[in-house]
């Protein structure tokens, strides 16, 4: 059965029902139609206020007749319809948003004032509807103008109805048992239609006295302020505050701006950017704003209080983006500001952001955190900022001023400024990836040209203050012609070397970017001058000529007309022949750059990164990022959003390391997990590896293949060896200070063992390609030699080839040889010692000198080994039987390169075997290449006797 309280909900929203629909009848459509095309901006604002009132009224009614039509279900059919069923239970909060729509709509017409203005356009009209107008209006009074009374009978009835619903739900509750089901849902609608009324007081309050503002205002700063969404929630005029240091004469607090007005300035602020700091004086407010900070100086701290708290809620309602509810400052945790928002703005002050856009995170009013920069000009940063500036990595756009071209920064920055690692693309398609400091290129770098540029080039070095400075490798494309040397304010200056695509090198001392002074030059005939160049490196002055064959041109040597060379001089002819090996092998470089001071640019952001104590949000900054070149995606914000590893996976990823390190601190556990870890995303130093391996290859690739280069390289990969050790070792220092402890002090003889034995095998397939090709250049006449001593002897058979390298025939392993019936013993060729000769073959497949000597030793176990079978007992080879048999497994084997093989060995190679069996090997190895290369030996006479002292 449905209680009295039930029927009179009914009746209530019956009466409320009619009352809306004659409001709308008599009120909002005539308005509406009072001015239907007005023409001033004025008119056409209250025409829109008008017509979103008629659509929220309309709401309010359908919404009522939903109400209505679920309580005349529950009355007259009781059993098909619960009481919790019904709409003003079930789903009190979509009827709530219809009236809080309903009071929003018309108190923006309210602030504006429009009834009062539309209605005079009618006047004699609501006149004569003053009598249907007092009907609507329950105290039967209609005094007053046109506009308050139709403000009355717009507001009036919703209040009652209202106030009468909260009556109706409070006596409906009592009338229902405390375990009722719909008890809760009752208790729920009671609480909102009460704060209901709350929210409608204070609306109309707020409303009320902004209408009155404008009055107190000029005209000027009315048409300026007065918007239909403003709400004044405090004025300086009801509480004093003196505003320094911009000497505003009022303050007016809105609910989403706060306004300064000096005379017939204003200044509006937008409160989702204003941050409010108490000062430690109670009488003193502080408020920051992205373009200005001012304080607020209250008569009394009651006032300040006021201020500080009318402030506070005003910015948090203004964050969450709706009027709080049921009044000011109510039902929100937390009830301060949050410090860090992120929101747009758009600078007007000149000065460096002088109409940017900054969309993204903010802190205490600067751009703090993530966000994006952009300029009406097109340029654009994004990326991290701190305190107001540029600071973490960023990605910058600036365009050029002619063609539709941008110059793209990819970067860490400091300040405002480029700082650490960054990839620069340029609108002249030039790149640069490197270091900077204050903005300019500083540090190690490489610049590129554009491809199709007139004059091509790659420079690879370092940079001081943006110029090119220090060591440096430049390779001028169009001249064919690689420079290796010192720069100074970017000009070539200091020691320096030239090596032409033609095989030709020049080695002297540059000034003003051309060699000025003394130098030699080496040809590619391995012909040698010394004297004095002109700025073209043409041969000048005073010199001598050393030639293949000893002969030597020393006087005076100058250009002709016809471009010719002219000298006057002295030709001797009677010099000796020089030794063909020291002439081919002059080395340059060597103590012009000392290898120690060579790439110091690259070493030193690492070494910084371990004074540090190797923080993982500074990994990319120091060592650099891996983001791949993509021109065609500068303008896209996919591009400017590129992909890279996240800084905190950087820091997760750096401890994993570290703790990794302190696992494997044994030399065959290190060499393993250092195996483990070759690519990028590994150790840290592997990131300082890739750069090593990019210098080398800049220096020794493609023209600086030139074998004067070979000991410059060699030197400089041992070296890359001892400085990837010392930032191994600094890693493991920081791990083990994590962990509270020291690393021990280690000897030089220690660090030498460890990078020999350890490391350099490591490097080796770095540099390997580059180092081998040098090797290769600088051993190629020998290398020719062996190999025709290599194609004779492959003509000998097996017993021929033995019997001519006088191996005594009891060890000759005939039993190994399998004939068939048309065969003979002379006739068989590459069977013989067939194990030791597959054994060597495998020296090449394999860039490490330790394995390769390894195979060595193998190779002259499998020697013996087959010595040993064939006599039926364990022997061992003396070493007049041993030469005979090496150079025939040799011959065999038909290395090629085998003298660049032997001496890469030989210079790599680690220092603990000096003087034992794999030193000794290597030597026996040297010999038989040099007797495989001699004359008499290609012209099939080699000598009868072996001389194992020959070894030594």
């Amino acid at each position: 059965m449905c209680s009295s309280e039930e029927t009179d909900l009914l009746r209530l929203e019956e009466v409320f029902s009619t009352t809306l629909a004659r409001t709308i009848s008599l009120i909002l459509q005539p308005l509406l139609l009072a001015d239907p095309e007005p023409s001033d901006p004025c008119g056409k604002e209250c025409l829109r206020l008008l017509q979103q009132l008629h659509e929220s009224a309309q709401r309010l009614w359908d919404v009522t007749e939903q109400s209505l039509l679920s309580l005349r279900q529950r009355l007259y059919h009781p059993p098909s319809m619960s009481l919790e069923a019904v709409l003003l239970l079930n789903n009190a909060d979509y009827v709530l948003q219809a009236h809080m729509e309903y009071i929003k709509s018309y108190t923006d017409c309210l602030v504006v004032q429009a009834f009062q203005k539309v209605s005079k356009k009618r006047s004699e009209f609501w006149r004569s509807q003053r009598k249907a107008l007092r009907q609507l209006l329950s105290s039967g009074s209609s005094e007053g103008s046109v506009g308050t009374t139709l403000c009355q009978a717009l507001r009036q009835p919703l209040a009652h109805h209202v106030q009468k619903y909260v009556l109706l739900l409070l006596s409906l509750r009592d009338t229902l048992d405390e375990h009722h089901p719909a008890q809760q849902l009752v208790m729920h609608a009671v609480t909102l239609f009460g704060n209901l009324q709350s929210f409608m007081q204070q609306a109309l309050d707020q409303a009320m006295a902004t209408q009155a503002l404008w009055h107190s205002l000029s005209s000027r700063l009315r048409d300026v302020l007065c918007t239909p969404t403003h709400r004044l929630l405090q004025d300086s005029q009801d509480i004093p505050v003196v505003v320094t240091p911009l000497r505003a004469e009022r303050v007016l607090l809105f609910d989403d701006t706060l306004v300064l007005l000096q005379g017939h300035n204003v200044h509006t602020f937008d409160l989702k950017l204003v941050w409010v700091d108490p000062s430690q004086d109670k009488c003193v407010l502080h408020i920051l704003t992205p373009e200005d900070e001012f304080s607020f100086c209250t008569r009394d701290p009651q006032g300040q209080v006021v201020w500080q708290w009318k402030v506070t809620q005003a910015v948090c309602q203004a964050l969450c983006g709706k009027k709080d509810f049921p009044v000011l400052g109510s039902g929100r945790e937390p009830s301060v500001p949050p410090e860090c928002r992120c929101l747009a703005y758009t600078f007007h002050r000149e000065g460096r952001l002088y109409q940017a856009t900054y969309d993204g995170e903010w802190s205490r009013a600067k751009p703090h955190g993530k966000g994006t920069l952009k300029w009406p000009d097109g340029r654009n940063h994004v990326g991290d900022f701190y305190q107001g500036l540029e600071h973490g990595f960023g990605i910058c756009l600036v365009p050029q001023a002619s063609e539709d071209k941008f110059d793209c920064y990819k970067c860490h920055w400091r300040e405002g400024r480029m700082c650490e690692y960054g990839i620069c693309e340029y609108g002249t398609d030039e790149v640069y990836k490197g270091y900077f400091q204050a903005g300019v290129r500083h540090g190690f770098g490489v610049l590129d040209s554009a491809p199709q540029a007139p004059q091509p080039f790659r420079y690879t070095g370092h940079w001081e203050r943006g110029q090119r400075s220090g060591y440096g490798i430049e390779e001028d494309r169009d001249r064919g012609e690689r420079y290796i040397g010192m720069w100074q304010a970017d000009q070539r200056h200091g020691p320096g070397i030239v090596v032409t695509q033609a095989g030709v090198c020049y080695q002297g001392t540059f000034q003003g970017d051309k060699m000025a002074g003394p130098g030699i030059l080496l040809c590619e005939d391995d012909s040698l001058y010394e004297g004095t160049f002109t700025r073209e490196l043409t041969l000048l002055g005073k010199g001598k000529v050393t030639f293949p064959n000893g002969f030597t041109l020393e006087g005076s040597f100058c250009s002709g007309t016809d471009k010719g060379l002219y000298t006057q001089g002295v030709l001797d002819t009677t010099a000796l022949p020089p030794n063909p090996s020291s002439t081919r092998k002059r080395q340059l470089g060597l103590g012009a750059f000392p290898v120690e001071s060579r790439w110091q640019g690259v070493y030193s952001p690492f070494r910084d990164f371990l004074r540090l104590g190797c923080p993982g949000e500074l990994q990319e900054a120091l060592l650099g990022f891996h983001v791949q070149s993509s021109r065609e995606l500068r303008k896209s914000q996919e591009y400017l959003c590129c992909e890279r590893s996240h800084p905190k996976d950087c820091v997760g990823s750096m401890e994993d390391i570290l703790k990794e390190l302190l696992q494997h601190r044994k030399p065959k556990a290190l060499q393993q997990y250092l195996r483990k870890v070759r690519h990028p995303c590994g150790l840290s130093w592997i990131q300082l590896l890739q750069t090593l391996m990019l210098t080398f290859q800049a220096t020794y690739s493609g023209i600086g293949a030139n074998k004067h280069l070979q000991a410059m390289a060699q030197e400089e990969v041992k070296q890359h060896a001892r400085e990837l050790w010392a930032a191994y070792r600094g890693l493991l220092k920081v791990a083990l200070l994590r962990q509270g402890q020291t690393l021990e002090e280690e000897s030089m003889e220690t660090r030498d063992l460890q990078v020999h034995g350890l490391l350099l095998p490591l490097l080796l397939p770095s540099f390997y390609s580059e180092l081998f090709t040098l090797y290769l250049l600088l051993h190629e006449r020998e290398d020719g030699l062996y190999s025709r001593g290599i194609a004779n002897l492959s003509l000998f058979p097996d017993t021929k080839l033995l019997e001519f390298l006088d191996v005594q025939k009891h060890l000759w392993p005939l039993k190994d040889l399998r004939l068939t019936s048309n065969q003979r013993y002379s006739l068989v060729r590459d069977k013989c010692f067939l194990s030791a000769t597959e054994c060597l073959q495998k020296i090449i497949t394999t860039v490490d000198p330790r394995e390769k000597l390894e195979v060595l030793e193998k190779t002259y176990g499998e020697i013996e080994a087959t010595v040993s079978r064939v006599l039926g007992r364990e022997y061992k080879l003396p070493m007049d039987d041993l030469l005979p048999l090496l150079i025939y497994v040799v011959s065999r084997a038909r290395i090629q390169h085998l003298g660049a093989e032997i001496h890469l060995i030989r210079d790599m190679m680690d220092p603990i075997h000096t003087g034992g069996l794999h030193d000794f090997l290597l030597t026996a190895l040297e010999s038989c290449y040099e007797h495989i290369q001699k004359e008499d030996m290609r012209l099939h006479h080699l000598p009868g006797h072996w001389d194992a002292r020959e070894l030594w």
